[in-house]
């Protein structure tokens, strides 16, 4: 049964809303870092054993190891949205920051394949799934407006983050090792994460408020019972199915994946074969990032305005015509630094449009449903993206170089281009009348009034969010 709780507003002034942005941007730092960290840790792991490395692997074996932890967060992230919608993100906001913690230290004292397997490629697979999926979704119920803001916000962070970890990740590698590396990383991660779940809740409920931009005419926010949540989500998810959104954005989300995972991942070792010295070569990835915090920031809140098929569109094809840079560089300008930064500029643009597009067009397509799933299985289909383009990577790298490898990331890239264009319009949200369905006592309080298009006055001023599609794409 709903029930209606006291909510109040906060008179204009500073909206708790803004300090989840703050928690989740924190969390989103050290998420993203597990998967930028394995760029850094190429060279590392590759290092023949007469020169010195500590492990000696092929290119194959990195490939098959680093696959397994995309494979394992393709299976994952589901349950992970799945857990989110039920439990609530502040107890998955919990067990990430153990499991970063206890994963990354261990990361430090592995020296088998069979070890790293279990540690990186499940453990720390876990941890980005809940990363990735409850919380990136848990920021939905505390904006009724400004979502693209927020989100935007939380990618920007990311970038920031990931841009600042690369080279501190190279540099401890180089000045004090393998274990100091990795267990400084995950004290300091594990420990900030769960040093900030006293200020993080689930719901604006939970602080007496209503969602930013919610104004008095709203109706109040509602919790459920167990059952009906159970109900909700079995509802939902059974008419969400019959669009094609559903089924294609995980699709075009593993197709963008696979195409910046390869350069993500090996991008560093190929400048490194090239004549670029290790810590100048660790400064690709953060250029990458450092670019891809525009679009981090910007195409959440483009998308809010004007819907996101266009946009997704030119970020996945900049991602994939940036690559011939990076072939250009490789093949003809081998030891200098520059080429490979010009590369790193412009591929960040449009990985970091590629990405960040995906919880304000669930908004758009699904309304204010319980999208956590939805976007696990977006995940999934991210992950196992990667999952297959890093196995078949590395295989190709062993046996035929870069060159053929990179590519592959052009043509994955270049198809989630071509499925984008399979979507509906983001004018109109696909299943606005999905609480028809429920009984009386599992439906929020204004289901079954919100029009299937929104009203021209409010998809101008961009409140009705749900329906905000601007030129229809």
């Amino acid at each position: 049964m709903a029930t209606n709780f006291p909510t109040r507003q906060t008179g204009g002034g500073f909206h708790y809303a803004w300090v989840i942005i703050g928690i989740l941007s924190i969390v989103q730092i050290f998420g993203q870092s597990i998967s930028m960290s394995a760029g850094i840790m190429v060279p590392e792991l590759r290092m023949p054993l007469d020169e010195g490395g500590r492990f000696g692997w092929s290119p194959a074996v990195i490939g098959f190891a680093l696959a397994g932890y995309y494979l394992v967060g393709s299976l994952t992230s589901p349950f992970s949205g799945r857990f989110g919608d039920i439990l609530g993100a502040r107890k998955l906001l919990m067990a990430g920051g153990v499991l970063f913690g206890v994963s990354m230290v261990l990361i430090g004292f592995i020296t088998q394949v069979w070890q790293f397997f279990l540690v990186y490629s499940v453990m720390l697979a876990l941890t980005s799934s809940i990363a990735m999926v409850p919380l990136m979704a848990a920021v939905n119920p505390w904006f009724k407006r400004r979502l693209g803001l927020g989100i935007g916000l939380m990618w920007a962070a990311g970038g920031v983050g990931a841009a600042a970890l690369a080279p501190v990740y190279s540099l401890l590698l180089v000045n004090f090792g393998w274990e100091a590396t990795f267990v400084t990383i995950g004290l300091v991660g594990g420990g900030l994460t769960l040093g900030l779940m006293p200020f993080f809740r689930n719901q604006p409920s939970e602080k007496g408020l209503m969602a930013y931009g919610a104004s008095a005419n709203d109706p109040p926010p509602a919790t459920f019972s167990a059952e009906a949540s159970k109900l909700r989500l079995k509802v939902f998810q059974r008419q969400m199915k019959h669009t094609r959104a559903f089924w294609n954005l995980p699709v075009i989300h593993g197709m963008g994946c696979a195409g910046h995972g390869i350069v993500l991942i090996f991008v560093v070792d190929f400048a490194v074969t090239r004549g670029i010295e290790f810590t100048t070569a660790a400064v690709i990835l953060t250029l990458i990032n450092v670019f891809s915090i525009g679009g981090r920031f910007l195409v959440p809140i483009i998308t809010e305005r004007v819907g996101g098929k266009l946009i997704m569109a030119t970020a996945l094809a900049i991602q994939s015509g940036s690559v011939i840079i990076l072939l250009i560089a490789g093949e003809y300008m081998a030891g200098h630094a520059w080429a490979f930064y010009l590369f790193a500029c412009v591929f960040g643009l449009g990985f970091g449009g590629e990405m960040s597009a995906y919880p304000v067009v669930n908004r758009q397509y699904f309304g204010t449903g319980p999208v956590a799933t939805v976007y696990g299985f977006q995940i999934s289909g991210a992950m196992m993206g990667h999952f297959i383009s890093t196995l078949i990577a590395g295989i190709i790298i062993q046996f035929w170089g870069y060159i053929p490898a990179f590519i592959l990331s052009m043509i994955f890239s270049s198809l989630g281009v071509v499925v984008i264009l399979t979507l509906e319009t983001t004018k109109r949200q696909l299943i606005p009348h999905w609480e028809d369905q429920l009984p009386p006592e599992a439906r929020t309080p204004s289901a079954g009034s919100i029009p299937a298009v929104a009203p021209p006055a409010a998809a101008a001023t961009g409140v009705a969010f749900g329906n905000v599609g601007g030129d229809g794409n």
